[in-house]
């Protein structure tokens, strides 16, 4: 008998809580899924790290034992210059001094990768002035940049999604949601050809160092706004026509970006994922003007309800039967005067 009522008790508990229970696990899978990725990551970059690091002692050591008259201390000194340099975009090398980090062009792919939160990293404010006007454009951009995408996606979701989807569930007679979980993987198919698959190829082929897995590499982790910086283009060395180049990649940069957009909210309004996430949401609690109101509505009830009572109650007081008066006779009559 207890153990029933326990086992009542824990499954109305379970149900009253199902949504601190979906988040719950939700928190634990996302927890289980950072450690799987820094399992796979560990296991399979760690051999080739260690091996980039042999390669260059052994470069270093040749280095030193062919140039007796430099001391490891001054080689330390002037590598350690030269890779701060380079973390600000700036290189010592004689094929890369042609190549201007701050030129119009340069600064315009800068400003785009800053306000789309992408952030290679391989150019960096060098001056103070620099740094705080980065802080204080960051501040305004991105969130005007958050609004100008908001409102161009909201416009393109109208002829790309809602139209078609639309069309065909009318005239086709085909359910809507079925026509939603075609259009977007349609949809999905054309972004990924269009932004990924006919970018990378042409990627591969201006850049003289990228092969295709490389270029297909840079377009998803910058249409991510992941921006490792590992690979940037038009950085190569006598790079042709460097200033058109590096227009169009800001170009193809927010034009992909607004696509990923398009095709994120073109799935998060099927309504499958929206039942989903529903899953994980608190319950809208009631407002507190309209919990008034229902105290408001109860208490008129309640007056309502003693008032009819009352009125039922003197009702039956009035069906009660009357005191028998004695009829009244007329003098020297038999007639009653009044009954």
């Amino acid at each position: 008998m207890l153990q029933s009522l326990a086992s009542n008790s824990c499954v109305r508990l379970i149900q009253s809580n199902k949504s601190a229970w979906y988040f719950l696990f939700l928190v634990l899978g996302y927890v289980l899924y950072l450690i799987f990725g820094a399992v796979v990551f560990s296991s399979v970059e760690l051999p080739y790290e260690d091996l980039r690091r042999q390669e260059l002692r052994t470069a270093k050591r040749l280095f030193l034992q062919e140039n007796e008259c430099l001391s490891e201390e001054r080689l330390e000194e002037f590598l350690a210059k030269a890779l701060e340099a380079s973390n600000y975009g700036v290189s010592i090398l004689n094929n890369a001094s042609s190549n201007w980090n701050w030129d119009f062009t340069s600064a315009l792919f800068f400003a785009s990768t800053v306000l789309t939160t992408t952030g290679y990293g391989h150019t960096a404010p060098l001056s103070g002035g620099g740094k705080a006007f980065c802080i204080i454009y960051s501040v305004i951009g991105i969130p005007f940049t958050l609004l100008f995408l908001t409102a161009v996606v909201q416009r393109i979701m109208v002829f790309s999604t809602r139209r078609p989807i639309t069309y065909v569930h009318t005239h086709w007679g085909l359910s809507k949601p079925l026509v939603a979980i075609v259009h977007a993987i349609l949809l999905a198919m054309v972004a990924v050809a269009c932004f990924f698959l006919i970018p990378a190829a042409i990627f591969s082929a201006l850049e003289e160092d990228w092969n295709f897995l490389e270029s297909f590499y840079f377009c998803f982790i910058s249409l991510s706004t992941i921006g490792l910086g590992d690979y940037v283009p038009g950085e190569a060395f006598n790079q042709r026509f460097r200033e058109f180049y590096k227009v169009g990649i800001t170009v193809y940069l927010l034009l992909g970006l607004i696509a990923m957009l398009v095709v994120l909210e073109t799935f998060c309004e099927l309504q499958q994922l929206k039942q989903l996430r529903k899953m994980f949401y608190l319950k809208k609690e009631k407002p507190q003007d309209r919990l008034s109101i229902l105290e408001h509505d109860h208490l008129s009830f309640t007056t309502v309800a003693d008032h009819t009572t009352n009125n039922a109650r003197l009702r039956e007081d009035k069906t009660e039967p009357y005191v028998d008066v004695p009829d009244l006779v007329s003098p020297g009559g038999d007639e009653p005067m009044l009954r």
